[in-house]
Order: structure tokens, then sequence, then C-alpha cells
């Protein structure tokens, strides 16, 4: 079985693989010119240029959307492993354990073996002194 990560990170991991493959698309057309095939390798050159540069746009749009999702996203302290991690619907998985976290009572019964917000966060008190204190 796959491990599974968060949300956010999903949406990111998305959005580079469109990036690198749009980059590879790119590097394979210019082939086309590099090694001087001619009218046809300008051809070849342009079509992937233009497939890369689409893959490219639609990486930039699905990290903007991973953005604007991020900044919406509720904030919790995984019982797991302590840290903030952000969580995106009822159920959602933490960034950095990959512990699934609910907030909705009704999947409580589930999640309640592998961890569950509601079950475990007022009995864990994270240690905060390093974080920044607003004024």
């Amino acid at each position: 079985m796959r491990m599974r990560s968060s949300k956010v990170n999903e949406f990111r991991l998305w959005g580079l693989a469109m990036t690198m493959g749009g980059m590879l698309l790119m590097i394979v057309g210019l082939a086309g010119i590099v090694f001087n095939w001619g009218t046809a390798g300008r051809i070849i050159a342009v079509i992937f240029m233009i497939i890369g540069m689409i893959s490219m746009m639609v990486s930039m749009g699905i990290y903007f959307w991973a953005g604007m999702l991020s900044t919406s996203a509720t904030v919790i302290d995984c019982p797991e492993c302590g840290r903030r991690t952000k969580m995106l619907g009822k159920t959602d998985r933490c960034m950095f354990c990959k512990t699934i976290l609910t907030v909705d009572p009704q999947y409580k019964s589930d999640a309640d073996s592998e961890a569950s917000v509601e079950a475990h966060l007022p009995h864990f008190h994270p240690n905060r002194d390093h974080e920044h204190k607003p004024h």
C-alpha cells in the first residue's frame, strides 16, 4: 500500500510533476534544433515547446490553487508528532508523520485506531516556547 500524504502536499506534488514534465518536453523538443534535423526538426521543436509551455502554465495554476487552499486550511496540532499541520476538509493526514486526522465525530470511530484530533488534542500540550508570539 502506498503511503498517502496530506491533501496540500498532494497538490504540490502534482504541480512539481507538471513543472518537471514541461521542462523535459521543452528540452526534448530542442533536440530537433540541436541535432540539425532541418525543417522537420524545427517543427518538432515548436510543437514540443508549445506543449511544454502549456504544461508549465498548468503547473503554475496548480501551485496557485494549492496556495489558495493552503491559506484557508485549518491549522491544528498533530496528536502524534506534535507539529502544526494544515487540514483540508473533514479528514486529512498530517504533513509530517502521515497520521489520519479528523475533526468530524462521524469519522471518529474509523480514525480512532490511527489517531483522532478530538480524542488526543486535549491531552497533548506541545512546547511552543520557540514560536513567535504576536505583540
